[in-house]
Parts: C-alpha cells; sequence; structure tokens
C-alpha cells in the first residue's frame, strides 16, 4: 500500500500532473535516498489523459523512496513481466518500458503471467506474479522473483519459488502489505468443497516468499454482483487511512460485469480474525456507459506528484462488446484518477473517467 499512516488532515488536492512538488525524499533537486538507485533524466510530462498505458491490465504502481514511480502490469502475450519507471505519474504513459523476466518454454512457470506486482521489501526487489506449467494452463498458482541489486532494472532476478499455500489449487493476484510490524499477503484462491471461482484470503509470512500460520478467508462471492459468468473475489489491493485497513478487490467476469467491492477494518483490530472484517453490500467501481468505461477493476493505490493526493490506478476498456474470450482481448488499458474521500472517512471511488479528457482538468477540488 503507499503509506501506512494516514495522511495530513488537508483539503484534497486536484490532481494536476505537471508543475507539482515532489514529497519529501524525491528527485526534485536533491539526490536519491540511500540505497534507491537513480532515475534517468525525463522531460517533464504535460497533464496526461487517460489511458495512462495502453494495453496493460492488472496495473501494480510502486512509489519509491527516491520519489519515482514503478510500474508494472499484465501484458496480452502474458508471457513476460515488464517494467517502467518515471519522475511523475503522468510520465509512466511514455517512459521506457524493459522486460525484466520472461516465461519458460516448458514446466512451471511456462504460461498465464499474469498480474505481477513490484514491492520493495528489506533492502530487495520482490515481484509477485501468477503462472502456470507449459503443459497445463489452468493450474495457475503464485511465484515470487527477487533482485537484490538497488535497481529492479538491473542485478540478477532470482526466482525463489512457489508460495505454498494450504491447497494445490488455482490461485493468484498476490500482494503484500505491512500493519503494524507484521507482514501479510493477501491473493485468492479457490478453496476445494467452496461453490466458487476464488475466495480472498490473508496470512502472515515468515519471509517475502513464506507464508506462517494460518490462512483467513476474507470473503467469497456471495452478492449477485460478484457472480456474474463467474463467481470470483480476486485482485486484492490495501489503503490504510483515517484508523481503517480498506480492502478493495474485483468481481464476477473480465467483461463489462467486472466491477470492484471493498472490504473494511478497524486499524487496531486483529486482522487475522475475519470478524472484524466488513463488507460492503453494493460494488464502489463499476462500468459506466455515461463515460464510455467497462469493467473497471484489477486497481491498485499510489499518490500524485504532491505526495498527498490519493489516486486510484486500474485497468478498463473503453468498449462494452466483446467478440470471443474476454481474456483474448488486448484492450484492458491501465487509467488512473483521483481517489475521493467521503465525510465518514471511506474512500469515494466515483466513476471512471472519460478517456481524452486531461486527469488534472478532470478532477475536482474537494473539501
Amino acid at each position: 500500500m503507499s503509506r501506512d499512516h494516514d495522511p495530513p488532515r488537508v483539503p484534497q488536492r486536484r490532481l494536476v500532473l505537471k508543475g507539482a512538488a515532489l514529497a519529501a525524499g524525491a528527485l526534485a533537486g536533491g539526490p536519491a535516498s540511500a540505497g534507491a538507485a537513480p532515475l534517468p533524466p525525463q522531460p517533464e510530462p504535460p497533464p496526461f489523459v487517460n489511458p495512462l498505458v495502453r494495453q496493460r491490465a492488472d496495473p501494480h504502481i510502486h512509489r519509491h523512496s527516491d520519489g519515482g514511480y514503478y510500474f508494472t502490469a499484465t501484458v496480452p502475450e502474458y508471457d513476460r513481466i515488464v517494467l517502467r519507471r518515471s519522475r511523475t505519474l503522468g510520465g509512466l504513459a511514455t517512459a521506457a518500458e524493459s522486460v525484466i523476466w520472461t516465461r519458460h518454454t516448458t514446466g512451471v512457470m511456462g504460461a498465464h503471467i499474469w498480474a505481477p506486482e513490484l514491492h520493495r521489501i528489506g533492502g530487495k526487489w520482490y515481484v509477485y506474479f501468477a503462472s502456470a506449467p507449459a503443459e497445463s494452463v489452468w493450474d495457475i498458482r503464485i511465484w515470487v522473483l527477487e533482485n537484490a541489486h538497488q535497481d529492479p532494472f538491473a542485478g540478477t532476478w532470482v526466482e525463489r519459488g512457489q508460495v505454498r499455500t494450504a491447497w494445490e489449487t488455482f490461485s493468484l493476484d498476490a500482494t503484500t502489505f505491512t500493519h503494524r510490524g507484521s507482514r501479510y499477503l493477501a491473493w485468492a484462491q479457490h478453496e476445494p468443497g467452496m461453490e466458487n471461482n476464488t475466495a480472498l484470503w490473508l496470512s502472515r509470512m515468515a519471509n517475502p516468499w513464506t507464508l506462517t500460520g494460518p490462512q483467513i478467508r476474507l470473503s467469497t462471492p456471495e452478492f449477485d454482483w460478484e457472480c456474474v459468468g463467474y463467481r470470483v473475489n480476486e485482485g486484492p489491493a490495501v489503503l490504510a487511512r483515517n484508523g481503517r485497513l480498506f480492502l478493495s478487490y474485483s468481481a464476477s467476469a473480465t467483461d463489462h460485469h467486472y466491477c470492484m467491492g471493498l472490504l473494511t477494518v478497524d486499524a487496531d483490530a486483529d486482522l487475522m480474525d475475519p470478524a472484524k472484517w466488513s463488507k460492503s453490500p453494493s460494488p464502489v467501481f463499476t462500468s459506466s456507459d455515461t463515460t464510455g468505461q467497462y469493467g473497471p477493476g484489477h486497481n491498485c493505490f499510489t499518490v500524485a506528484d504532491d505526495g498527498l493526493t490519493d489516486v486510484l490506478v486500474y485497468h478498463a476498456r473503453p468498449y462494452k462488446e466483446i467478440t470471443g474470450d474476454p481474456l483474448n482481448d488486448p484492450n484492458r488499458h491501465t487509467r488512473a484518477q483521483r481517489l475521493g474521500w467521503h465525510r465518514d472517512g471511506t474512500p469515494d471511488f466515483g466513476a471512471p473517467v472519460p478517456d481524452a479528457a486531461p486527469v488534472s482538468d478532470s478532477v475536482k477540488e474537494s473539501a
């Protein structure tokens, strides 16, 4: 998640991506933080328009201590892991893209390279991703890469292996976060005997690739909007704000029915007690005929260049009707927009913003 503390009590700022001041420790006029790789020089981009990055689904952005944005996502070929970085959020649109790892030609990690996430843990870089054996493409599991170099574009990516969960079943979409001194993994997995495709799970971690203690079910598809086409809860993302942890997730088939739900827990609660989590009975982010965005989901959270304004990053398609299997349609594009807040301290996702309108112009100031 972007930060483990509440933001300063200031008005939400307009998401201006040109000329905005970077947060403390960023690269504006100063050296990179200790242990962080320097970012290459880049011209300051104008305010961007959505889509931010075309044909990149399941986006994940890591705002590093050097002030830069590090981006990875699923590519339509499902065969490799790519990485971009930029001094600004909008600069990711034109930043050079590097392939940091490619699927195996046979055996494990040979097919369906999905939903990579980049994290910095204990002075090393880690990528969590889903994949299947080349010979059994739907036996999808969670895998981890590690890079000890300070620059994730350099060094060697070591395959740390599979994250072993309670069952050898379909599992994917792992994300990791820390809370009150403990590291956790949240992910989606099919539980044997359950009439669903995937539910959401949580476990503490002994190290970046090993779970420890019990794993608890946070949510399973139960509402109609979670069960269209497939009974799916997947793509968890965690944000700590206002004395609570919010876990967003995606539900239903990956066509225009794809949408997002929300779980909430008090920051003082035992995260490993499922009863402490509450679930929104309605989706919080859905397709919009008005703005022409369909199937929004598999999100992450970051902050704008000002270091304060919360930003929702997600993928969506610019059309409703799809020919054939939605997984074969490449046009799930990465998008970003300001994340608002209700007066009760809960996130206000709003609606997906339209393409072509500058994001800095389409985000309104709010108190």
